[in-house]
Protein backbone atom coordinates (compact mmCIF):
# COMPACT_ATOMS: atom_id res chain seq x y z
CA UNK A 1 0.00 0.00 0.00
CA UNK A 2 2.82 2.34 0.96
CA UNK A 3 4.61 1.40 -2.25
CA UNK A 4 1.48 2.22 -4.27
CA UNK A 5 1.19 5.58 -2.51
CA UNK A 6 4.84 6.38 -3.25
CA UNK A 7 4.34 5.42 -6.88
CA UNK A 8 1.25 7.63 -7.05
CA UNK A 9 3.17 10.53 -5.54
CA UNK A 10 5.95 9.98 -8.06
CA UNK A 11 3.42 10.05 -10.89
CA UNK A 12 1.91 13.26 -9.52
CA UNK A 13 5.36 14.81 -9.24
CA UNK A 14 6.15 13.75 -12.82
CA UNK A 15 2.90 15.26 -14.07
CA UNK A 16 3.67 18.47 -12.19
CA UNK A 17 7.10 18.64 -13.82
CA UNK A 18 5.55 18.09 -17.26
CA UNK A 19 2.95 20.78 -16.57
CA UNK A 20 5.64 23.18 -15.37
CA UNK A 21 7.72 22.46 -18.47
CA UNK A 22 4.66 23.04 -20.66
CA UNK A 23 4.01 26.36 -18.94
CA UNK A 24 7.64 27.31 -19.50
CA UNK A 25 7.34 26.34 -23.18
CA UNK A 26 4.16 28.38 -23.56
CA UNK A 27 5.75 31.38 -21.84
CA UNK A 28 8.88 31.09 -23.99
CA UNK A 29 6.82 30.70 -27.16
CA UNK A 30 4.57 33.61 -26.28
CA UNK A 31 7.57 35.80 -25.48
CA UNK A 32 9.30 34.89 -28.73
CA UNK A 33 6.16 35.53 -30.74
CA UNK A 34 5.39 38.82 -29.00
CA UNK A 35 8.88 40.23 -29.55
CA UNK A 36 8.67 39.64 -33.32
CA UNK A 37 5.30 41.40 -33.42
CA UNK A 38 6.68 44.45 -31.59
CA UNK A 39 6.60 46.67 -34.68
CA UNK A 40 2.85 46.30 -35.09
CA UNK A 41 2.29 46.66 -31.34
CA UNK A 42 4.06 50.04 -31.29
CA UNK A 43 2.00 51.19 -34.26
CA UNK A 44 -1.20 50.00 -32.56
CA UNK A 45 -0.32 51.97 -29.43
CA UNK A 46 0.49 55.04 -31.54
CA UNK A 47 -2.71 54.88 -33.62
CA UNK A 48 -5.33 54.26 -30.93
CA UNK A 49 -5.03 57.52 -28.89
CA UNK A 50 -6.30 59.58 -31.84
CA UNK A 51 -9.71 57.93 -31.48
CA UNK A 52 -10.29 59.67 -28.16
CA UNK A 53 -8.80 63.01 -29.18
CA UNK A 54 -11.18 65.77 -28.11
CA UNK A 55 -13.49 63.39 -26.27
CA UNK A 56 -14.86 64.26 -22.82
CA UNK A 57 -12.16 63.02 -20.38
CA UNK A 58 -14.86 61.19 -18.43
CA UNK A 59 -15.54 59.01 -21.49
CA UNK A 60 -11.94 58.33 -22.57
CA UNK A 61 -11.33 55.21 -20.47
CA UNK A 62 -14.78 53.87 -21.27
CA UNK A 63 -14.14 54.18 -25.01
CA UNK A 64 -10.69 52.60 -24.70
CA UNK A 65 -12.20 49.70 -22.72
CA UNK A 66 -14.80 49.13 -25.45
CA UNK A 67 -12.10 49.16 -28.14
CA UNK A 68 -9.96 46.74 -26.08
CA UNK A 69 -12.90 44.32 -25.75
CA UNK A 70 -13.49 44.50 -29.48
CA UNK A 71 -9.80 43.90 -30.14
CA UNK A 72 -9.76 40.82 -27.90
CA UNK A 73 -12.92 39.52 -29.57
CA UNK A 74 -11.25 39.98 -32.97
CA UNK A 75 -8.21 38.01 -31.90
CA UNK A 76 -9.85 35.14 -30.00
CA UNK A 77 -13.10 34.55 -31.88
CA UNK A 78 -12.14 35.27 -35.49
CA UNK A 79 -8.41 35.53 -36.17
CA UNK A 80 -7.14 32.75 -33.87
CA UNK A 81 -9.48 29.97 -35.13
CA UNK A 82 -8.88 30.93 -38.78
CA UNK A 83 -5.09 30.87 -38.38
CA UNK A 84 -5.14 27.58 -36.49
CA UNK A 85 -7.17 25.94 -39.28
CA UNK A 86 -4.79 27.30 -41.91
CA UNK A 87 -1.70 26.21 -39.98
CA UNK A 88 -3.14 22.72 -39.50
CA UNK A 89 -4.47 22.00 -42.99
CA UNK A 90 -2.86 24.56 -45.32
CA UNK A 91 0.46 25.49 -43.69
CA UNK A 92 1.97 26.51 -47.05
CA UNK A 93 -0.50 29.41 -47.18
CA UNK A 94 1.01 31.06 -44.10
CA UNK A 95 4.16 32.35 -45.80
CA UNK A 96 2.26 34.20 -48.59
CA UNK A 97 -0.26 35.50 -46.02
CA UNK A 98 2.60 36.65 -43.81
CA UNK A 99 4.26 38.37 -46.77
CA UNK A 100 1.00 40.16 -47.60
CA UNK A 101 0.91 41.40 -44.02
CA UNK A 102 4.55 42.46 -44.35
CA UNK A 103 3.78 44.37 -47.55
CA UNK A 104 0.88 46.08 -45.79
CA UNK A 105 3.20 47.10 -42.94
CA UNK A 106 5.65 48.54 -45.47
CA UNK A 107 2.76 50.41 -47.13
CA UNK A 108 1.61 51.87 -43.79
CA UNK A 109 5.11 53.01 -42.87
CA UNK A 110 5.80 54.55 -46.29
CA UNK A 111 2.35 56.20 -46.37
CA UNK A 112 3.00 57.87 -43.01
CA UNK A 113 6.32 59.20 -44.33
CA UNK A 114 4.54 60.45 -47.46
CA UNK A 115 1.99 62.34 -45.35
CA UNK A 116 4.81 63.93 -43.34
CA UNK A 117 6.57 65.05 -46.53
CA UNK A 118 3.33 66.12 -48.24
CA UNK A 119 0.92 67.19 -45.49
CA UNK A 120 -2.70 67.76 -46.38
CA UNK A 121 -5.34 69.46 -44.32
CA UNK A 122 -8.23 67.30 -43.17
CA UNK A 123 -11.66 68.48 -42.14
CA UNK A 124 -11.81 68.97 -38.38
CA UNK A 125 -14.85 67.23 -36.88
CA UNK A 126 -16.52 67.66 -33.54
CA UNK A 127 -15.52 65.25 -30.77
CA UNK A 128 -17.61 62.10 -30.54
CA UNK A 129 -18.88 63.15 -27.11
CA UNK A 130 -20.26 66.37 -28.56
CA UNK A 131 -22.13 64.52 -31.30
CA UNK A 132 -23.87 62.00 -29.04
CA UNK A 133 -23.82 58.24 -28.31
CA UNK A 134 -24.26 57.25 -31.98
CA UNK A 135 -21.12 59.15 -33.01
CA UNK A 136 -19.23 57.58 -30.11
CA UNK A 137 -20.39 54.13 -31.27
CA UNK A 138 -19.12 54.95 -34.75
CA UNK A 139 -15.72 55.94 -33.35
CA UNK A 140 -15.48 52.63 -31.45
CA UNK A 141 -16.56 50.67 -34.53
CA UNK A 142 -13.96 52.43 -36.69
CA UNK A 143 -11.22 51.77 -34.14
CA UNK A 144 -12.13 48.07 -33.87
CA UNK A 145 -12.10 47.74 -37.66
CA UNK A 146 -8.61 49.25 -37.85
CA UNK A 147 -7.54 47.09 -34.93
CA UNK A 148 -8.70 43.97 -36.83
CA UNK A 149 -6.06 44.61 -39.50
CA UNK A 150 -3.31 45.27 -36.95
CA UNK A 151 -4.39 42.30 -34.82
CA UNK A 152 -4.29 40.00 -37.84
CA UNK A 153 -0.72 41.09 -38.56
CA UNK A 154 0.27 40.53 -34.92
CA UNK A 155 -1.28 37.06 -34.79
CA UNK A 156 0.16 35.93 -38.15
CA UNK A 157 3.65 37.11 -37.16
CA UNK A 158 3.27 35.36 -33.80
CA UNK A 159 2.03 32.13 -35.39
CA UNK A 160 4.99 32.08 -37.77
CA UNK A 161 7.35 32.11 -34.76
CA UNK A 162 5.71 29.01 -33.21
CA UNK A 163 4.68 27.15 -36.38
CA UNK A 164 6.68 24.05 -35.34
CA UNK A 165 4.73 23.60 -32.10
CA UNK A 166 1.83 21.15 -31.74
CA UNK A 167 -1.73 22.28 -32.53
CA UNK A 168 -2.77 22.82 -28.91
CA UNK A 169 0.53 24.49 -28.04
CA UNK A 170 0.01 26.93 -30.92
CA UNK A 171 -3.55 27.58 -29.73
CA UNK A 172 -2.49 28.26 -26.14
CA UNK A 173 0.51 30.38 -27.11
CA UNK A 174 -1.53 32.52 -29.51
CA UNK A 175 -4.26 32.94 -26.89
CA UNK A 176 -1.63 34.09 -24.38
CA UNK A 177 -0.18 36.48 -26.98
CA UNK A 178 -3.66 37.85 -27.74
CA UNK A 179 -4.42 38.47 -24.06
CA UNK A 180 -0.98 39.86 -23.23
CA UNK A 181 -0.63 42.19 -26.20
CA UNK A 182 -4.19 43.51 -25.87
CA UNK A 183 -3.63 44.26 -22.19
CA UNK A 184 -0.25 45.86 -22.94
CA UNK A 185 -1.41 48.02 -25.86
CA UNK A 186 -4.60 49.34 -24.31
CA UNK A 187 -3.05 49.68 -20.86
CA UNK A 188 -0.35 51.88 -22.39
CA UNK A 189 -2.97 53.78 -24.40
CA UNK A 190 -4.99 54.42 -21.24
CA UNK A 191 -1.87 55.79 -19.53
CA UNK A 192 -1.06 57.98 -22.52
CA UNK A 193 -4.50 59.56 -22.87
CA UNK A 194 -4.72 60.24 -19.14
CA UNK A 195 -1.19 61.60 -18.82
CA UNK A 196 -2.20 65.20 -19.44
CA UNK A 197 -5.14 64.95 -17.00
CA UNK A 198 -2.83 63.60 -14.31
CA UNK A 199 -0.42 66.43 -15.12
CA UNK A 200 -3.14 69.07 -14.80
CA UNK A 201 -4.20 67.60 -11.46
CA UNK A 202 -0.64 67.65 -10.14
CA UNK A 203 -0.07 71.21 -11.42
CA UNK A 204 -3.00 72.42 -9.32
CA UNK A 205 -1.56 71.13 -6.06
CA UNK A 206 0.27 73.30 -3.55
CA UNK A 207 3.49 71.29 -3.61
CA UNK A 208 6.20 72.81 -5.81
CA UNK A 209 7.45 69.34 -6.80
CA UNK A 210 3.94 68.23 -7.76
CA UNK A 211 3.42 71.38 -9.83
CA UNK A 212 6.69 70.89 -11.70
CA UNK A 213 5.94 67.23 -12.31
CA UNK A 214 2.45 68.08 -13.55
CA UNK A 215 3.70 70.73 -15.97
CA UNK A 216 6.37 68.31 -17.21
CA UNK A 217 3.73 65.63 -17.91
CA UNK A 218 1.51 68.08 -19.81
CA UNK A 219 4.43 69.32 -21.91
CA UNK A 220 5.66 65.77 -22.50
CA UNK A 221 2.36 64.47 -23.89
CA UNK A 222 2.77 65.74 -27.50
CA UNK A 223 6.42 64.64 -27.53
CA UNK A 224 5.50 61.14 -26.34
CA UNK A 225 2.91 60.79 -29.10
CA UNK A 226 5.37 62.11 -31.70
CA UNK A 227 8.08 59.72 -30.50
CA UNK A 228 5.64 56.80 -30.60
CA UNK A 229 4.70 57.72 -34.15
CA UNK A 230 8.35 57.86 -35.32
CA UNK A 231 9.23 54.60 -33.56
CA UNK A 232 6.11 53.00 -35.01
CA UNK A 233 7.06 54.00 -38.58
CA UNK A 234 10.62 52.69 -38.19
CA UNK A 235 9.38 49.45 -36.61
CA UNK A 236 6.80 48.87 -39.38
CA UNK A 237 9.39 49.31 -42.13
CA UNK A 238 11.89 47.06 -40.34
CA UNK A 239 9.44 44.28 -39.47
CA UNK A 240 7.66 44.45 -42.83
CA UNK A 241 10.92 44.41 -44.77
CA UNK A 242 12.31 41.53 -42.70
CA UNK A 243 9.12 39.50 -43.25
CA UNK A 244 9.52 39.97 -47.01
CA UNK A 245 13.22 39.04 -46.85
CA UNK A 246 12.57 35.82 -44.96
CA UNK A 247 9.48 35.04 -47.04
CA UNK A 248 11.30 35.29 -50.37
CA UNK A 249 14.03 33.06 -48.98
CA UNK A 250 11.49 30.48 -47.77
CA UNK A 251 9.82 30.47 -51.19
CA UNK A 252 13.13 29.64 -52.86
CA UNK A 253 14.21 33.10 -54.02
CA UNK A 254 17.52 33.16 -52.14
CA UNK A 255 19.33 35.93 -53.99
CA UNK A 256 17.96 38.88 -52.00
CA UNK A 257 18.52 37.45 -48.53
CA UNK A 258 21.89 36.14 -49.73
CA UNK A 259 22.98 39.72 -50.40
CA UNK A 260 21.91 40.70 -46.87
CA UNK A 261 23.93 37.78 -45.46
CA UNK A 262 26.91 38.97 -47.51
CA UNK A 263 26.48 42.41 -45.93
CA UNK A 264 26.40 40.83 -42.45
CA UNK A 265 29.59 38.86 -43.17
CA UNK A 266 31.31 42.01 -44.48
CA UNK A 267 30.33 43.93 -41.33
CA UNK A 268 31.57 41.05 -39.17
CA UNK A 269 34.96 41.16 -40.93
CA UNK A 270 35.27 44.94 -40.65
CA UNK A 271 34.01 45.17 -37.04
CA UNK A 272 34.55 41.78 -35.36
CA UNK A 273 33.41 43.06 -31.95
CA UNK A 274 30.18 43.44 -29.98
CA UNK A 275 29.17 39.79 -30.53
CA UNK A 276 27.17 40.27 -33.71
CA UNK A 277 25.51 43.54 -32.73
CA UNK A 278 26.74 45.30 -35.87
CA UNK A 279 25.59 42.42 -38.07
CA UNK A 280 22.13 42.77 -36.54
CA UNK A 281 22.19 46.50 -37.28
CA UNK A 282 23.13 45.73 -40.88
CA UNK A 283 20.30 43.21 -41.23
CA UNK A 284 17.83 45.64 -39.64
CA UNK A 285 18.93 48.52 -41.87
CA UNK A 286 18.67 46.37 -44.99
CA UNK A 287 15.20 45.20 -43.94
CA UNK A 288 14.09 48.80 -43.31
CA UNK A 289 15.42 49.95 -46.71
CA UNK A 290 13.61 47.09 -48.44
CA UNK A 291 10.48 47.95 -46.47
CA UNK A 292 10.71 51.59 -47.53
CA UNK A 293 11.22 50.68 -51.21
CA UNK A 294 8.33 48.19 -51.28
CA UNK A 295 6.13 50.56 -49.29
CA UNK A 296 6.90 53.46 -51.65
CA UNK A 297 5.98 51.31 -54.66
CA UNK A 298 2.68 50.28 -53.06
CA UNK A 299 1.90 53.89 -52.06
CA UNK A 300 2.55 55.00 -55.67
CA UNK A 301 0.25 52.25 -57.01
CA UNK A 302 -2.53 53.06 -54.52
CA UNK A 303 -2.25 56.80 -55.23
CA UNK A 304 -2.36 56.17 -58.97
CA UNK A 305 -5.46 53.97 -58.66
CA UNK A 306 -7.20 56.63 -56.53
CA UNK A 307 -6.46 59.30 -59.13
CA UNK A 308 -7.77 57.10 -61.95
CA UNK A 309 -10.98 56.46 -59.98
CA UNK A 310 -11.47 60.19 -59.39
CA UNK A 311 -11.16 60.88 -63.13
Amino acid sequence: MAGGLVALLDDVAALARIAAASIDDVAAGAGKASIKAAGVVVDDAAVTPRYVHGVDPKRELSIIARIAKGSLRNKLLFILPALLVLSQFLPWVLTPVLMLGGAYLCFEGAEKIWHVLHPHHEKVEEPASAQGPEAEDQVVKSAITTDFILSTEIMVISLNEVADESFWSRAIILAVVALGITALVYGVVALIVRMDDVGVGLAQRTSTLAQRTGKLLVKAMPKVLSALSVIGIAAMLWVGGHILLVGTDDLGWHWLYGKVHDLEHWIADVMPVADGAFEWVGNTAASAVLGLVVGAVVVALVTGVKRLRRH
